[in-house]
C-alpha cells in the first residue's frame, strides 16, 4: 500500500509563555480508538479501497500502551459482523477458540440460595448457541494485525485530547495530547507538544463515555431527540481454576442477590479455555443508595455457593472495570455531524437484551466505513459534508433491526423491577420477537437517582478474605495500571468546593464507593475534610463522569499509554 503521509511544521502557538511549533500528518480518515468499532471501520475502508484499486490513508490511534491494553469485556462474541468482515476468519486464526456449549441462568434469592431457571423461560436473546467465549482484548489485537496487513497505520500510546474544527465548525481531525507536562502545568524536560492528525473524515470510537464523543454530542446537540442515556459498571476478574471445577464452553448468567433494594444488574461466569474462567458483575448505575459500593458487591457475590464452588482452590489472575453504555436504541444519539461520526459504544450500540456489544460495535464501524468511502468517491460531495446517507444504511441493516427489537428490554427492568420486567421481556422477546406495538421508556438520568444519605441505610460489607474476595488496591495492582505520576490530573472538578460542601454533606461523597479503583478518598487536613484524587489508580472506567450526582467530574485523557494494561481480558 502506497504511503502518502505528509509531515510539516504547522504553526507557532503559545503555551505557558513558550512559543512552540506543532507538527501535523494528513490522512483520508482518522479513527480514534482501536476497539471493535474503530478497527472494523478501518478494515472495511481498506477492503473497499482494494476492491476499487484505490490508495487510501487510514490512521487509528489508541490511548492504551498497545492495542487491547484498555479493552475490557465479558466477553461472549457473536460472529455475525465478523462473518461479514472476514468470512475466512477461522483460516486467519481469529482467537475465538471456545464455542459456547451450554447456557445456565440463575436467580439468586439470597446469599446462599439460587433458583436455576428453565431454558424455556429465559428470553431467547440470552441463548448463546453459535457464539464464542473470548478475550475481547486479544480479539482486538488480532483485528489490528489484519488492519495493518491491509495498510492501516495504527499508533497505540497516543491519546486524542482535542478536536480540530474549521471556521465553519466542521471536524477536521484531532490533536494528540501533550507529553511531559507536570502536575502544576509546567513543561518538563521531556515535554513534547501533541501532533495534529488532520483528516477528511474522523470517526470517534473511544468506547463508553468517550471524552471527545461527549464533547461532540454537546456541541452538535446530537442527543436532543433521544431518551436519557443509561450506563452500567462492569467489574471483571480472570481466574485459573482447578480442572475438576472447569467446564469449557459453559456460560452462566444470573441476577438477584446481592443487587437488591434500589439496585439492579447481573453477574456472569464464563468457562473459557486453559482451565480459566471469567467472573464479573454488572451494576446498573441508576442505583439509589449512596452507600452502595459496586466493587464490594462484586466481592461478596463470589462467596455465593454457585460461584464459590468454581473459584475455590483457584487463583485470581487479573482484574478490571469499565462502564458500559446500555440505553440502546431509545437513547442512541444522532451519529453523524460535519466531518465525522461517533460509532460503537461511544454512541451506545450495545444490545442490552443480549448483554453483547462487540458485534454491534463492529457493524456500526463497517456501516460508517461504507458511508465514508462513498463520500470520498463522490465528486459532487463536499469534503467534510455530513454523511447523510448513513441513516439509511443504518435503518436498513440488521444492526438497527436488532436494536429495535431490544429497545424496551432495559427500560422494562428499570421501571417494573426484576420479576415484572423479566416477565414482560419474556413475552416481548420470546412471543413477539421484540415487536410489540409500543415502546417502554426510561427517561431518568442515572446520576439523578441517588437518594440523600440521611434517607438511606449504610451498608456494612464483609472484610475480604484474600481467597475469594479482595481489597481495591490489590485488585488495581493486578490490572497493571500505571500513570506517569507528575502529570496534570485527568479527573477535572468543575467546582472544587462541591465534593465536600455538597456531595459529602448530602450523599456522604459517593465517589469514595462508586469508583472501583480507590481513586477518590475523603481525608482530613488540619481537621477539615477534603477530597483526595489518586489519579494513578484510575482504570479509565468513566464511572465518576457518569454517576457524580452534581455532574462535577469530567474525565479527560491522561498522557498516552497511561492506564491499565489488561492481559487476556
Amino acid at each position: 500500500m502506497k504511503k502518502m503521509l505528509k509531515w510539516c511544521l504547522f504553526q507557532t502557538y503559545s503555551y505557558g509563555g513558550y512559543k512552540m511549533e506543532r507538527e501535523f500528518m494528513e490522512f483520508d480518515v482518522v479513527i480514534v480508538g482501536a476497539g471493535p468499532a474503530g478497527l472494523s471501520a478501518s478494515i472495511k475502508l481498506m477492503q473497499q479501497a482494494k476492491a476499487n484499486q484505490q490508495d487510501l490513508n487510514v490512521c487509528v490511534i489508541d490511548k492504551g500502551s498497545e492495542v487491547g491494553a484498555h479493552i475490557l469485556s465479558g466477553a461472549i462474541i457473536e460472529p455475525t459482523a465478523l462473518n461479514e468482515l472476514f468470512p475466512d476468519w477461522q483460516e486467519r486464526n481469529a482467537p475465538l477458540n471456545t464455542p459456547v456449549t451450554e447456557d445456565e441462568v440463575y436467580l439468586f434469592t439470597s446469599e446462599t440460595r439460587a433458583i436455576k431457571m428453565p431454558n424455556f423461560v429465559v428470553p431467547k436473546t440470552m441463548h448463546n448457541q453459535g457464539n464464542y467465549i473470548a478475550s475481547l482484548g486479544n480479539f482486538c489485537r488480532w483485528l489490528a494485525v489484519q488492519a495493518e496487513d491491509m495498510g492501516v497505520e495504527i499508533f497505540p500510546g497516543f491519546s486524542a485530547s482535542e478536536i480540530i474544527y474549521d471556521a465553519d465548525g466542521c471536524v477536521k481531525g484531532v490533536i494528540t495530547g501533550d507529553m511531559g507536562v507536570s502536575e502544576t502545568g509546567e513543561q518538563k524536560d521531556s515535554y513534547m507538544p501533541g501532533m495534529e492528525l488532520r483528516a477528511k473524515y474522523t470517526l470517534f470510537a473511544e468506547g463508553c463515555r468517550g471524552s471527545l464523543g461527549k464533547e461532540l454530542q454537546q456541541k452538535f446537540n446530537l442527543a436532543k431527540d433521544t431518551d436519557a442515556q443509561h450506563y452500567g459498571l462492569g467489574i471483571k476478574e480472570l481466574w485459573d481454576v482447578a480442572p475438576e471445577n472447569h467446564q469449557e464452553g459453559l456460560v452462566v448468567h444470573g441476577s438477584g442477590w446481592p443487587l437488591v433494594k434500589g439496585s439492579s444488574g447481573g453477574f456472569f461466569l464464563y468457562h473459557t479455555e486453559n482451565n480459566q474462567v471469567v467472573v464479573g458483575l454488572i451494576v446498573d448505575l441508576n442505583y439509589s443508595n449512596p452507600y452502595m459500593s459496586p466493587f464490594d458487591e462484586f466481592q461478596r457475590l463470589k462467596h455465593h455457593p454457585t460461584i464459590a464452588k468454581v473459584l475455590q482452590g483457584g487463583k485470581r489472575v487479573s482484574y478490571g472495570a469499565r462502564a458500559i453504555t446500555k440505553g440502546g436504541l431509545n437513547a442512541l444519539p444522532k451519529l453523524t455531524f460535519a466531518g465525522g461520526m461517533i460509532i460503537g459504544c461511544n454512541a451506545g450500540t450495545l444490545n442490552f437484551a443480549k448483554i453483547k456489544g462487540s458485534h454491534t460495535a463492529m457493524k456500526s464501524g463497517m456501516l460508517a466505513a461504507e458511508s465514508v468511502f462513498a463520500a470520498l468517491n463522490d465528486d459532487s460531495h463536499v469534503e467534510g459534508e455530513e454523511l447523510v446517507d448513513f441513516d439509511g444504511r443504518f435503518k436498513s441493516s440488521w444492526l438497527y433491526d436488532e436494536l429495535y427489537r431490544s429497545r424496551s428490554f432495559g427500560p422494562a427492568l428499570h421501571k417494573f423491577g426484576l420479576m415484572v420486567g423479566g416477565a414482560f421481556n419474556f413475552i416481548d422477546q420470546n412471543i413477539f420477537s421484540g415487536k410489540l406495538p409500543f415502546t417502554i421508556r426510561d427517561n431518568h438520568a442515572d446520576h439523578e437517582q441517588l437518594k440523600l444519605a440521611s434517607d438511606c441505610q449504610p451498608i456494612s460489607y464483609p472484610k475480604p478474605d484474600g481467597v475469594l474476595s479482595f481489597d481495591k488496591l490489590s485488585s488495581v495492582f493486578i490490572s497493571n495500571t500505571n500513570h506517569e505520576e507528575d502529570q496534570l490530573c485527568h479527573l477535572k472538578l468543575k467546582d472544587k468546593s462541591i465534593p465536600i460542601d455538597v456531595n459529602l454533606a448530602k450523599f456522604d461523597e459517593p465517589a469514595q464507593r462508586y469508583c472501583p479503583a480507590g481513586v477518590y478518598e475523603v481525608v482530613e487536613t488540619d481537621g477539615q475534610p477534603q477530597l483526595q484524587i489518586n489519579g494513578q489508580n484510575c482504570l479509565h472506567c468513566k464511572t465518576c463522569d457518569i454517576k457524580d450526582p452534581m455532574q462535577n467530574i469530567t474525565w479527560v485523557v491522561p498522557e498516552g499509554a497511561g492506564g491499565p494494561n489488561y492481559p487476556n481480558m
